[in-house]
C-alpha cells in the first residue's frame, strides 16, 4: 500500500491504463459526489466488502478513496492481505478532492 497525496494520486491516476478506482465510502456519502469511474464497495459491509474485493482483477492498479483517507487506508491493507500488490490510498480523502479525473 502507498499513500498518495491529492496531487501524485492523481498525476498517477492519468497515466494508468490500467487503473481501477474504488470508492469504499456509504452510498449516502457517493450520493453528495465520486470521482468518476470509480466503483463503490462500502467497507462497512465488513465479510460481503472482503468478498466483493476478493472478486477484483488482482492485477490492477487499486486507487482508493474514503472521506477522508482513513477507510481507504484500511481497504487498502485489507487488499494487500488477500494479494492486491498495487493499492493507492488517496490522503485526506474525497473531502480534500480538487483534482479532476478524465478517461
Amino acid at each position: 500500500m502507498a499513500d498518495l497525496s491529492q496531487e501524485e494520486w492523481a498525476d498517477q491516476l492519468k497515466n494508468d491504463d490500467n487503473a481501477f478506482i474504488l470508492d469504499v465510502r456509504t452510498p449516502e456519502e457517493v450520493e453528495e459526489g465520486y470521482i468518476p469511474g470509480a466503483t463503490n464497495i462500502d467497507i462497512y459491509l465488513g465479510q460481503e466488502f472482503l468478498n466483493k474485493v476478493e472478486e477484483l482483477d488482482k492485477s490492477k492498479n487499486f486507487y482508493v478513496y474514503c472521506r477522508s483517507g482513513n477507510r481507504s487506508a484500511q481497504a487498502c491493507a485489507i487488499m494487500n492481505s488477500i494479494g492486491i500488490e498495487n493499492a493507492y490510498n488517496l490522503e485526506g480523502g474525497f473531502m480534500d478532492w480538487d483534482g479532476e479525473v478524465t478517461e
